[in-house]
């Protein structure tokens, strides 16, 4: 089976102890903090996927907002410095 890559908008809010929450309204249940941006980016990646798979898994229709992403695709990235 091939793997397919999706693309969905997430918020991330700083948080008044410092740490970071990101959440999506294009991905209900999505939520996830961590200590950096990027560490918070990361977890949300793998919460997404591990909600893609309990979607597939029972059968159930993924949100329409989910872009599948194709050959190529242009993302926003965010960069610190």
């Amino acid at each position: 089976m091939s793997e397919t890559s999706y693309a969905f908008k997430v918020k991330i809010d700083k948080l008044p102890e410092g740490q970071f929450l990101a959440t999506s309204e294009d991905f209900p249940g999505l939520v996830a903090q961590g200590r950096t941006v990027e560490e918070t980016l990361e977890i949300a990646h793998d919460v997404a996927r591990r909600l893609i798979e309990s979607y597939v898994e029972h059968g159930d229709s993924l949100p329409s907002t989910l872009r599948p992403l194709g050959e190529s695709a242009i993302l926003d990235v965010a960069v610190g410095i």
